[in-house]
């Protein structure tokens, strides 16, 4: 486990996995040097089964899934809310009433739910499993989900490639499986879809190569206790083509779902059998493997590990991740420097009630990366820079984490038009729409891109809600015209989504 620095036996972690076809919890405390896992918990609650016609989770299915929550928010008492992460995957991505479920569910449990991209679950599932398991040169790992599927080739605890298909085992499931019934055509067709989902990343992956073939989570799990129970596999936790095969002929002899008698694998999980072995049928085809080996790491073990990673203050991978954009869009290092400074020197001088109500990472990264638009095009680069952050792959960030940077960036500067203001408000309340205020601020002083004095001649005071007042130093603002005709129109700007800003 990763080593622990600055830690107390009192600590606790926890990470939350909300899956498209079951919930899982883990929670870690450092022991004599590392984080031991003290509690594991999962429950199925199947999100992914529980869309109506319109695309919205059923009321049914999110009350399942609070139940679950319920029962997990209990073994959270000890662990502070700054200590708990909980991250929602493929069926949160898709559902229509994602944020309302959301909602319901941060009440729940006391603490914020990040929806995370594909890519993004990938890399988690990576970390969780090269934190788990020894290094083995360069390994492919493989986690079928109840709506996607995640495949990453890495080495160490760095991946190489990282892709997510829209392809799991509920959604496979309904999809060729609805009414319990197997057969050869069904099976052959479910097979073929996987192949065809795989074909637009199966040369690059064979390409890369690997040393080792890992799958995670609970399919690959449940498909080796029925090959264990079928006196087909090994003694090593590896599955091989062979037996899945005739694991394939076993279940086209059942015929249907309920008639399914594998001792160990439990009932709600042999309805998913068929569906997940022509998943992985379909990529030990496309893939050319012949081998796969079960391990126990996976999303909520990787979720975990970050935090921990933070914690112990190792290399953020959101910091490498900004440093990266700032490379490829080749933003001015030193104006983002100065404006992430100014921008926590002004974080700094509001009341402590205040401050705590700020997004203060949202407004650093921010700050880090207001130009990344430049490099599209001058000409309304605020917008071009909030649609690079919208829809980019950004390891480390959630979607919610991704939106909120969109937002930011793209109300950096200009007119603050009314349902961007909406929008702020939207997504981070009134925190949000002031760590955007003090975002354009800090942008607005550092106009003549020249280096700031290291004590600033200005002071912030607040005044109220909505109320800032910025006092210079005196005689600075007739020496500084320019940013004096910039507050002047910022004034205008911000009067219009009722925030006054005043200054002498």
């Amino acid at each position: 486990m990763t080593a622990v620095h600055e830690a107390t036996e009192n600590d606790l972690m926890a990470a939350i996995d909300l899956g498209s076809n079951s919930f899982h919890m883990v929670v870690a405390r450092p022991d004599h040097g590392e984080w031991r896992i003290i509690e594991s918990l999962s429950e199925k609650v199947q999100l992914a089964a529980g869309f109506d016609e319109r695309g919205r989770l059923t009321e049914q299915a999110q009350e399942r899934a609070l139940t679950c929550l319920a029962r997990f928010a209990q073994h959270l008492g000890a662990v502070a809310p700054g200590n708990r992460r909980v991250v929602g995957t493929n069926a949160l991505r898709v559902a229509k009433n994602a944020v309302s479920f959301v909602r319901r569910a941060e009440r729940q449990l006391g603490c914020p739910i990040e929806i995370i991209a594909g890519r993004e679950e990938a890399r988690l599932i990576y970390l969780g499993v090269a934190n788990t398991q020894p290094a083995q040169g360069r390994r492919l790992v493989v986690d079928i989900g109840g709506g996607s599927t995640e495949f990453i080739i890495g080495t160490g605890y760095e991946p190489v490639l990282l892709e997510s298909l829209h392809m799991g085992s509920i959604s496979y499931q309904r999809r060729f499986f609805d009414d319990g019934h197997i057969d050869a055509d069904r099976m052959d067709s479910a097979i073929l879809s996987a192949r065809h989902e795989l074909l637009p990343i199966a040369a690059s992956y064979r390409a890369a190569g690997w040393d080792q073939a890992l799958g995670s989570s609970g399919t690959i799990k449940a498909l080796l206790g029925a090959l264990q129970s079928l006196g087909l596999q090994t003694g090593d936790d590896a599955i091989d083509r062979s037996g899945l095969l005739e694991l394939r002929a076993r279940l086209l002899a059942f015929g249907h779902a309920l008639h399914i008698d594998f001792p160990g694998i439990k009932d709600d999980r042999k309805p998913l059998l068929a569906s997940g072995l022509a998943i992985t049928l379909g990529f030990f085809a496309e893939l050319g493997i012949e081998r796969l080996h079960y391990v126990d790491g996976a999303l909520r073990e990787g979720v975990l590990f970050e935090m921990i990673g933070r914690q112990d203050q190792a290399i953020d991978v959101r910091e490498r991740t900004i440093r990266a954009m700032q490379a490829r869009y080749h933003v001015d290092v030193e104006q983002a420097r100065r404006v992430r400074q100014s921008a926590a020197q002004l974080a700094a001088m509001l009341p402590a009630e205040i401050t705590a109500s700020l997004d203060e990472n949202a407004l650093k990264h921010a700050a880090d990366l207001h130009e990344v638009g430049l490099d599209v095009a001058h000409s309304g680069f605020h917008k071009h820079g909030a649609y690079l952050l919208r829809y980019s792959d950004m390891a480390g960030f959630s979607r919610t984490e991704q939106e909120r940077l969109a937002l930011l960036v793209g109300a950096h500067r200009r007119k603050l038009r009314e349902e961007q203001g909406l929008a702020l408000l939207d997504h981070g309340g009134e925190g949000l729409l002031l760590t955007a205020v003090l975002l354009r601020l800090a942008v607005l002083l550092n106009h003549a891109r020249q280096r700031p004095a290291a004590t600033p001649p200005w002071r912030m005071q607040w005044q109220g809600r909505r109320q800032l007042h910025l006092d210079f130093s005196r005689g600075w603002l007739d020496r500084h015209p320019l940013t004096l005709m910039d507050l002047q129109q910022e004034a205008g700007h911000l009067a219009g989504l009722e925030i006054d800003l005043s200054f002498s």
